[in-house]
């Protein structure tokens, strides 16, 4: 048993203590309340304060009256000070004597007060940048001497907890306390070393893993990070490195969560006053001040602490609710000479309630008015449908800037009955204000629900984004981060947004390889294509009609540009009608979830990962999910998509979408689909490293009848997908370097089953191109032929082998290889493969002249001899070859 300290006196002892993961705050307030209250003893309340207690102990633990816990007789302490805090559960085990009714509790503070505060016989608290500031002034006002060793460490408390006097919580006092601190002999030197210490390799690991694992929410107007990290053992300086990333990456308010051992340790910094940590942080058990605080949490998780974060953030975080966070935008306008039957389709096309009227004058765009779906109602139900929206317009329309508040915006929508409010920056709309938007505003309930109640991706205002350009130089070569970024430059000067969208950040971010670059410009993409394909002297194929363009290097390598556009469905299963748009909206028109995330390629924000639609969320659960649940009406292609991602993936379809393909197929809306569609759907999944899988879930989904009512899945028809798999995977391991049509070989296994005029009758649907039918409709019917002969003919020779399989594709021959029926034909047709095709031989029609044989037919007959001799394996080299033609020249 260790022996208890006692009070020498024992008259009881006074006890010193802070809160757990103690800063240089803390520390340096204990050793100033030790200067107040004589013979008091210094106890750390937790044991992971290494990295600040290894200092004081190695070199001024002689200023310290430190006593070890353990051996402390709890029921000898007769008063607890308290320095910058006043929550229980921060102070570790001495929560335990806060009961006891004889107990003298003196606390010292300088964060806001809290609803759960332990309340104390005597408090100092005062709003300052530091809690020893405080101390130190009571220190100035007794005339206590303090030596500089200890102005040293009381200063060092000073500059941690102020920022180095740059944080917005840095009060006057801070300052005259740092004065007088530094009157007393601090040094600043020491001070700088500890303040400025470089971090280690272990620390620089750590710091990589936060950044890459930060999370962007816009909550309110106001961008929120948030990054977790696990660890087996505890972090020490983690609060340094929450604080080091705040500043690298420019945050104004960041939220780390950090899994230690068996606890869970939130740190929180915030620069501006919207987002007031120490708030934030005491819904989960933790404390501090506006712009710093933590948590140490015991028996959640990760993920629940992290939700529940996130639960409060919404919570607790004030909107600036200035016009250009409320606006919707880009904004939908019409020419006041378009019709009222043309703009009740777009009101109807977009879902919206009004909207506003231009003039366009010297490439300029001039407001004039704003028509209101009741209006464009009247004009058709009174047969105005000719009539232009200008005749019955509303001219009187009042408008904002876009920093223009709440208030301004309620008041012009309201007071002036005005459904649509523009906002607008020198001449230029940049969005609009609908009375829908302010109604949602005012009655917006303070808390979001975040359960999922279905598959289907949240509707989102505001994008989740977080900084990822360590990741891309990670993951991508230096020439292609190069190509990006000059990407970003050429849109910067015309005025556009640019962004890398889709398969390619989908498949960064699940570490696989595509050199499949697609860009999104927010603006006119054929300009940028035509700009960007001349500064890098490639050139440029252009499609108006979609706003499209491919760029095509020296090297053949291309990049596909889009001008960001929305599509509309003007009836199910019907090629979508292409218009100009925003990056959301152009995002919102993709399949899937997983396809929507966008890096922007901008210098200011070059790097930053964006998401609209929850997909990082549903790549980390392997989900495929459609954005609404009309997709699959307006595109019932994606049903194809969303199963051939789901097996080269190994993800599975969400419930819903699941769902939705069902009835899909009951609707029968894959019936107003073209056979080419449907073809190059079924060509891509053919395509895939394994499509036998997809096979059988195109099956489950009764979709094999939707491609020919003639498929169907039986044991057979799946041994010989997984024949053709097994082939031609020993036919890319032989590297012959040729090309070849993967998708074409299961294609023919798919339809073995059908005769010749079944076989033209799905070309003709499929719409396929007439060099294809050649091959599904002729070739292969010859290619059976041939491989029935190989499989009852026992002794064939190679000159006979080679004959019979020389004349067909190499798609065929491993056709032939995947449903041969024996081993024997199978070893005859591989012997082909590796060995006998190879074959060529030396001599040519110019030795046969040399050796002054006639010219004619007889050259065909001796060179195919030759040829037939060395496929028997009768010559070697070409001294043999011309022996033999010697010998059989004259037979000839």
């Amino acid at each position: 048993m260790m022996e208890a300290i006692q009070n020498p006196e024992n008259k009881g002892i006074t006890i010193i203590t802070t809160h757990t993961n103690a800063d240089f705050d803390a520390i340096a307030s204990m050793l100033a309340a030790q200067k107040l209250y004589a013979g008091s003893l210094v106890i750390f309340p937790g044991s992971q304060e290494k990295s600040l207690r290894n200092f004081f102990i190695d070199s001024m633990v002689y200023l310290f009256n430190m006593a070890d816990l353990k051996k402390i007789d709890f029921s000898n302490i007769k008063r607890l000070v308290l320095v910058d805090t006043r929550q229980a559960g921060r102070i570790g085990k001495l929560s335990s004597v806060l009961e006891r009714d004889d107990l003298d509790i003196h606390i010292y503070d300088h964060h806001p007060p809290a609803a759960n505060d332990i309340k104390g016989h005597y408090e100092v608290y005062r709003q300052t940048g530091s809690t020893v500031t405080i101390l130190a002034g009571i220190l100035q006002e007794k005339d206590i001497n303090i030596t500089p060793d200890e102005a040293t460490i009381m200063c060092l408390g000073i500059y941690e907890d102020t920022g180095s006097f740059t944080f917005p919580s840095t009060t006057e006092d801070d300052f005259k306390a740092a004065a007088f601190l530094l009157s007393r002999g601090a040094n600043l030197n020491v001070i700088s070393n500890l303040i400025s210490r470089e971090i280690n390799p272990k620390q620089i690991s750590l710091l990589n893993d936060m950044i890459q694992a930060s999370m962007k929410y816009n909550i309110n107007g106001i961008e929120i990070v948030v990054t977790t990290i696990s660890s087996d053992t505890y972090i020490h300086d983690f609060a340094f490195l929450v604080h080091k990333m705040a500043r690298m990456e420019n945050l104004d308010a960041i939220f780390a969560i950090a899994q230690m051992e068996n606890k869970i340790y939130l740190v929180a910094r915030s620069r501006i006053s919207e987002v007031d940590v120490g708030t934030i942080v005491t819904p989960l058990g933790g404390g501090g001040h506006t712009f710093a605080a933590s948590a140490t949490i015991k028996g959640k998780t990760l993920a629940q602490i992290e939700q529940k974060l996130i639960e409060v953030l919404y919570d607790k975080i004030k909107a600036r609710r200035m016009a250009r966070q409320l606006m919707s935008s880009p904004p939908i306008m019409i020419g006041r000479d378009i019709s009222c039957k043309e703009a009740s389709d777009i009101l109807t096309r977009y879902n919206i309630n009004a909207l506003l009227v231009t003039d366009k004058t010297d490439d300029k765009v001039n407001l004039i008015g704003y028509i209101t779906r009741q209006v464009i109602e009247k004009a058709l139900y009174h047969k105005l449908d000719h009539v232009s929206v200008g005749e019955y317009m509303t001219t009187e329309i009042e408008s904002v800037g876009p920093d223009a508040e709440l208030l301004e915006i309620q008041n012009k929508i309201i007071e002036n009955k005005q459904r649509i409010l523009p906002v607008i920056d020198k001449s230029t709309i940049l969005g609009v204000v609908t009375r829908t938007d302010l109604l949602n505003i005012l009655v917006r309930q303070s808390q979001q629900n975040y359960s999922e109640l279905s598959d289907q991706p949240r509707e989102q205002v505001n994008a989740r984004t977080r900084k990822i350009v360590k990741f891309i130089e990670e993951r991508l070569s230096k020439h292609r981060i190069d190509l990006l970024r000059k990407i970003g430059r050429v849109a910067n000067e015309i005025g556009c947004g640019a962004y890398v969208i889709g398969g390619f950040v989908r498949d960064l971010l699940l570490y696989r390889n595509n050199e499949d670059v697609d860009i999104v410009i927010e603006g006119d993409g054929i300009a940028f294509a035509k700009k960007f394909a001349q500064l890098v002297g490639a050139r440029v194929h252009i499609y108006g009609k979609f706003g499209t363009a491919v760029v095509i290097f020296p090297d053949g390598f291309k990049i596909d540009v889009a001008s960001a556009r929305m599509e509309y469905y003007k009836f199910p299963a019907a090629l979508p009608t292409v218009e100009m748009s925003s990056i959301k909206l152009d995002l919102f028109r993709r399949d899937f979830t997983i396809n929507t995330l966008a890096i922007q390629l901008n210098p200011e924000r070059f790097g930053t990962l964006i998401d609209f639609f929850a997909a990082q969320k549903d790549i980390k659960e392997k989900a495929i999910k459609v954005l609404h649940n009309l997709s699959l009406v307006e595109d019932p292609t994606r049903v194809f998509r969303a199963i051939r991602f789901e097996q080269r993936f190994g993800f599975t379809i969400g419930k819903l979408t699941s769902g939705l393909i069902e009835n899909a197929v009951k609707m029968d809306f894959f019936k107003r689909l073209s056979g080419r569609r449907v073809f190059s759907e079924l060509k891509q999944i053919l395509g895939e490293e394994n499509p036998t899988p997809s096979i059988v879930r195109l099956n489950d989904y009764g979709l094999l009848k939707v491609i020919h009512p003639s498929l169907t899945l039986n044991k057979d028809l799946i041994s010989s997908l997984n024949s053709v798999k097994q082939v031609l995977s020993w036919h890319d391991l032989l590297f012959l370097e040729e090309s070849y049509m993967k998708w074409a070989v299961y294609f023919m296994v798919l339809f073995r089953h059908c005769e010749i005029d079944v076989s033209k009758e799905i070309c003709d649907q499929f719409e396929i191109a007439p060099k294809y039918q050649e091959i599904f409709c002729k070739e292969r019917f010859e290619a059976e032929r041939c491989l029935y002969r190989l499989e009852i003919d026992h002794k064939i020779k190679n000159e006979e082998l080679y004959k019979e399989l020389s004349a067909f594709r190499i798609e065929l021959i491993l056709y032939m290889m995947a449903v041969a029926r024996n081993e024997r034909a199978k070893k005859a047709i591989s012997f082909f493969v590796t060995q006998l095709r190879q074959i060529k031989i030396s001599v040519s029609g110019k030795d046969l002249k040399e050796m002054r044989l006639e010219p004619g037919p007889l050259y065909r007959i001796i060179l195919q001899a030759v040829l037939d001799a060395k496929l028997n394996g009768q010559l070697k080299t070409k001294n043999d070859e011309l022996n033999f033609v010697r010998d059989y020249a004259p037979r000839s």
